[in-house]
């Protein structure tokens, strides 16, 4: 069985009774935004419509209860707050993940690898 190798990914989110708070797709969503400073380029280079990526980043907004973007002149960019939550969240997926693949390490009988290890 050494020989197999087990790869982690975990599925993590957070929400609240009202929907959806953060996820690892809507922190993908929110950094392609910073980094291009475009919601409908973001969209594309997520594969999804304009309209799917509005949504999800107002229903975010609504259930948390304040703006994670606002608006340029020429598109959005992330509020403070916006990216301080987009941060953590990142920071405690990663220490999650990491704490999987230890636990993972120990107990499997094959070889478990972090997905990030192919990137």
């Amino acid at each position: 069985m050494k020989n197999l190798k087990g790869k982690i990914r975990l599925h993590l989110w957070i929400e609240s009774n009202a929907g959806m708070m953060l996820g690892l797709g809507r922190t993908q969503l929110i950094d392609n935004i910073e980094k291009h400073g475009s919601l409908q380029t973001a969209a594309k280079k997520m594969g999804i419509s304009y309209r799917a990526a509005w949504g999800r980043i107002k229903k975010t907004e609504e259930v948390l209860g304040y703006k994670l973007l606002e608006k340029t002149s020429g598109g959005y960019k992330l509020t403070e707050l916006g990216k301080e939550i987009n941060n953590k969240f990142k920071a405690w997926f990663d220490k999650v993940e990491d704490y999987a693949l230890k636990e993972a390490k120990e107990i499997f009988p094959w070889v478990s690898t972090s997905y990030k290890d192919e990137e």
